[in-house]
């Protein structure tokens, strides 16, 4: 009888393990880990010039600049992201940028929102006892800033495919310049894929730049990058046709910017520099 039994247990044994084997390859695979909502990414790059809305912001030197960003799968972001600064750009003691920004941004098809606020700093930067020797009448002193520089925007653009139109509205005095409060910036841009690596890119732009003489003006970039293994090389013309000529017959050209030590130049420096000049920047740069 044990025999029999142990016999019938085996038999039954036998059967079973294919049904189970079957069974468990009919089963689904089990479900992969969710992907996280919550993205961490960073840059950085090397540019021979750092033009801030086609304006100089090194006097002509080059630019180390990097920053990281965090975005939620909702659309919600932040980042920062910083630059070195010349001080001969407005900056006086100061030569770091450092932005502060956040928003929503989604997109429907081809078309696409953003909606933020950036906060530009300077840190160690003081305007407040500044003042340039001015040596003829018609030059409007070169320091016009107030105080430690930083400047609040509020932005909103939209995008389709590879265009996209920006509007940005200073909530403070626009780069602590006294008035000035309420300047804008319309930045019209477009970013297209020629395949096999290469892109092209160009830019308008026009700076209304509130209660300043000969502030407002108008930029225009175009440019072509390479992807090489994710290292992005770029070439970019820029130019202006911001008032910037340093030439003693000029007058109020307040994108003439001074650098250096108190000399009996025009403007009072030993250095002078048109700031919205025509110049190309070269880049290498690397998210990860």
């Amino acid at each position: 009888m044990r025999k029999t039994i142990i016999a019938a247990s085996l038999a039954t044994a036998a059967f079973a393990v294919p049904n189970l084997a079957a069974a468990q390859a009919a089963a689904p695979a089990a479900a992969a880990a969710p992907a996280s909502p919550h993205t961490v990414t960073g840059n950085v790059g090397l540019f021979s010039s750092y033009r801030f809305r086609g304006i100089d912001q090194t006097f002509g030197k080059p630019a180390i600049q990097g920053g990281i960003d965090y975005s939620h799968s909702s659309g919600f972001y932040a980042g920062n992201w910083n630059s070195n600064v010349n001080q001969g750009a407005g900056f006086p003691g100061g030569n770091i940028e450092m932005d502060l920004y956040g928003g929503w941004k989604n997109t429907w098809g081809d078309w696409g929102l953003d909606v933020g606020d950036i906060y530009y700093y300077y840190p160690g930067t003081n305007a407040t006892a500044v003042s340039t020797p001015v040596v003829a009448s018609n030059r409007a002193p070169f320091t016009v800033h107030r105080g430690s520089v930083k400047n609040n925007e509020l932005y909103i653009a939209g995008s389709w495919k590879w265009i996209s139109l920006k509007y940005s509205h200073a909530t403070s005095e626009y780069f602590s310049t006294p008035g000035s409060k309420g300047s804008n910036y319309l930045d019209l841009s477009a970013n297209y894929d020629l395949g096999g690596g290469w892109g092209i890119n160009g830019h308008v732009g026009h700076l209304n730049f509130k209660n300043i003489t000969n502030g407002s003006y108008t930029d225009w970039k175009l440019g072509v990058t390479k992807d090489l293994g994710g290292w992005i090389l770029a070439a970019s013309l820029i130019d202006t046709n911001a008032k910037g000529s340093c030439s003693p017959t000029a007058v109020n050209q307040f994108y003439c910017f001074g650098n250096g030590s108190v000399g009996t130049t025009f403007t009072g420096f030993d250095k002078n520099k048109d700031a919205g000049r025509s110049t190309v920047v070269l880049s290498v740069s690397k998210s990860f």
